[in-house]
């Protein structure tokens, strides 16, 4: 894994707030070449221990809903490059033709999708992607291209590198989908409200960048699936607003 030089960045992204990343980042070219390596190691690793639960969910998932084993959406990565992201399909068929962003009662979610998500087990099937090199491990998750049109220029820093698997902010917004619950208008609330916050510690983390950071925040996210609550002063921040103001209506 390695920076591109800066004149080779898309031109969106050479802006004054973006270098500020890409300097951290230029002198990181070990820990960045670990991280692929570590990448593709943890990912082999983990394929061919839970290949047998895997096999199970798409059993599972073909004999709950008609539609494919994996919903493939358009997401954007690493210098703005899109591509199809695996994710085990919780959802019916064309479900992503109305919003993006799922809330926990949300009607499209199949029977087994509801258990899928409870174990946190959709995005499990990225470790494809990462062994692609489209993702990695650790980093700012991957959004749809309509939500990446909505970033500021400080927010286009955190495609410096692949998108990840898993980060501090997914950690921080866990119950996301309860924030959610709380809004009228979903894709609204998420680009005014949860997205800053997320790219809050998404672009702390790249400020951060290092391996063991990597490897601390993939500890966390092991105890956040496991049911560990993880508190950061934006989301909870967040949190309190959207409460207040469902309060109002």
């Amino acid at each position: 894994m390695k920076i591109v030089k800066w004149e080779q960045l898309p031109p969106e992204m050479q802006t004054e707030a973006v270098r500020k990343y890409y300097d951290i980042l230029k002198k990181k070219k070990w820990s960045l070449r670990w991280k692929r390596l570590f990448d593709i190691f943890a990912c082999v690793v983990a394929l061919v221990t839970f290949s047998p639960i895997y096999l199970v969910l798409a059993i599972a998932i073909k004999l709950d809903s008609p539609g494919p084993v994996f919903y493939r959406q358009e997401r954007v990565t690493q210098y703005g490059k899109r591509f199809r992201i695996h994710k085990f399909r919780t959802m019916v068929q064309n479900a992503d033709k109305g919003s993006q962003v799922t809330v926990n009662h949300d009607s499209r979610i199949t029977r087994v999708g509801r258990l899928i998500r409870a174990c946190r087990l959709d995005e499990t099937a990225q470790l494809l992607d990462v062994i692609q090199g489209t993702l990695t491990l650790v980093g700012t998750r991957p959004e749809s291209p309509r939500y990446v049109a909505a970033y500021n220029n400080e927010m286009m820093a955190t495609l410096l590198l692949p998108a990840g698997v898993t980060s501090l902010a997914s950690i921080y917004y866990k119950d996301e989908a309860e924030l959610l619950d709380m809004a009228e208008d979903t894709d609204s609330v998420y680009i005014e409200k949860i997205l800053p916050g997320k790219m809050y510690y998404n672009l702390k983390s790249l400020e951060n960048f290092g391996l063991w950071n990597d490897v601390l925040t993939m500890i966390m996210t092991v105890f956040a699936v496991l049911g560990k609550k993880y508190e950061g002063e934006q989301s909870v921040a967040d949190t309190k607003e959207l409460e207040r103001e469902k309060t109002k209506v």
